[in-house]
């Protein structure tokens, strides 16, 4: 790996040769030993009253999120009520980490979530294309800090990514973050696209140096999406550098995951990469919609024997 001299050089104005000395010194990944590693990590089973802190944890650790075009101010309302008590018939259940929605949406979802806890994400930056001027990009991320946004989720520009033009990107992605203010930085990679293993750690590496708090798999918009292959990758790319800047950088898959099942097993190749320091909602979030009502529903068959049907919860 590069050196930690070589990471704390990296600024803006950043040199194109620095980038590629610094891109250049990242091992390349064995895609064989990943698919094995995930697959073996399948196969762990988890006790009953393991399972139950386990779907807490990941309720406490969602981005309920949406992201459509049809969204609406009541909609969103609702969702951000949700965001706060998931299960109103039942106040043990913790709140979500975060309501993820469009910039013209947090004023709508702000007032909901004063003082709850929950933070509000926005996804900006022209998401999810990420194809938009520079000023137009920084102009969408002021605005949705200025309505009430505390998080930002951003896109990074693929094509100049894998046009080889990576001063842009770093650019775009400290801009960004300076925008934000106090907010925190989700840099989103749009890892469908990104074609290779290598591209994605490369990418994971470029936006934690340029200043990102997490880095996300992606939009949701493309497939695949979120794969535990390659947030595998990404782990492994967040535990790199942490070794080399003591940086302790979050992630988000995001896209895809719709089952508990599935969300268990991302905890435990979470626990078995990072260790426990990154389980924790301020290091880990599922960016998710119909996520969370599956594991109520899980967490109310652990508690009662009985499975609560889809029906009594709100459909998001």
């Amino acid at each position: 790996m590069s050196s930690p001299v070589l990471v704390e050089s990296l600024a803006s104005p950043v040199t194109d040769r620095a980038l590629r000395a610094y891109l250049g010194s990242v091992p390349s990944v064995d895609d064989v030993m990943v698919h094995q590693r995930v697959a073996a990590l399948a196969t762990r089973s988890i006790k009953k009253e393991s399972k139950r802190a386990a779907l807490e944890l990941a309720v406490r650790m969602t981005d309920l999120t949406t992201l459509e075009g049809q969204d609406t101010p009541g909609k969103v309302r609702q969702l951000a009520s949700k965001a706060v008590r998931p299960d109103p018939s039942d106040p043990s259940i913790p709140s979500v980490a975060a309501l993820c929605v469009y910039p013209s949406m947090v004023p709508h979802a702000a007032p909901v979530l004063a003082g709850s806890g929950v933070h509000l994400a926005a996804v900006a930056t022209y998401f999810p294309s990420g194809q938009a001027p520079g000023e137009s990009r920084v102009a969408d991320v002021r605005t949705a800090v200025e309505a009430g946004a505390d998080e930002i989720d951003m896109v990074i520009d693929r094509g100049a990514f894998l046009a080889g033009d990576y001063v842009k990107v770093f650019e775009d992605i400290v801009a960004t973050k300076e925008a934000c203010g106090d907010a925190h930085l989700k840099v989103i990679l749009e890892t469908g696209e990104l074609g290779t293993y290598d591209n994605v750690r490369k990418a994971s590496m470029l936006a934690m140096a340029a200043g990102g708090d997490f880095i996300k798999t992606s939009t949701g918009k493309i497939s695949p999406a979120a794969t535990r292959e390659v947030t595998l990758v990404m782990f492994e790319a967040i535990r790199d550098f942490h070794a080399l800047t003591g940086r302790r950088i979050g992630m988000k898959p995001a896209g895809g995951i719709r089952v508990a099942k599935d969300a268990i097993r991302y905890l435990v190749l979470l626990h078995e990469t990072l260790g426990m320091d990154w389980m924790t909602p301020d290091l880990f979030r599922f960016g998710a919609s119909s996520l969370l009502n599956d594991v109520l529903m899980q967490i109310r068959w652990l508690d009662t024997g009985r499975y609560q049907s889809a029906d009594y919860f709100t459909k998001d």
